[in-house]
């Protein structure tokens, strides 16, 4: 007579076939960091200094650019009026 044995399922995570790799482990969940007040408002007055330089910084670039083009349009004036001015003088 045959005495039936225990089977028990394979332990490793492959499978028999080899043809699926094994799952990747777990990952704990990152907790999220606290920041005191001081911190946030630190950030904050950050941001905002660097938010008025960037403003201040492309307004006086374009006050740059109305300077160059006023000087520039002032020369051909003159250039201009030189050109179409009558040659003869009084003496």
């Amino acid at each position: 007579m045959l005495t039936p044995t225990a089977v028990h399922p394979p332990t490793s995570t492959s499978s028999a076939c080899g043809c699926q790799p094994p799952a990747p482990a777990p990952v704990p969940a990152s907790t999220p960091i606290q920041h005191s007040p001081a911190v946030r408002t630190g950030a904050l007055l950050a941001a905002g200094a660097g938010g008025v330089l960037l403003v201040g910084t492309v307004l006086v670039s374009l006050l740059l650019a109305v300077a160059v083009t006023a000087a520039s349009v002032t020369v051909c004036a003159l250039v201009l009026r030189s050109l179409l001015k009558p040659r003869h003088t009084r003496r």
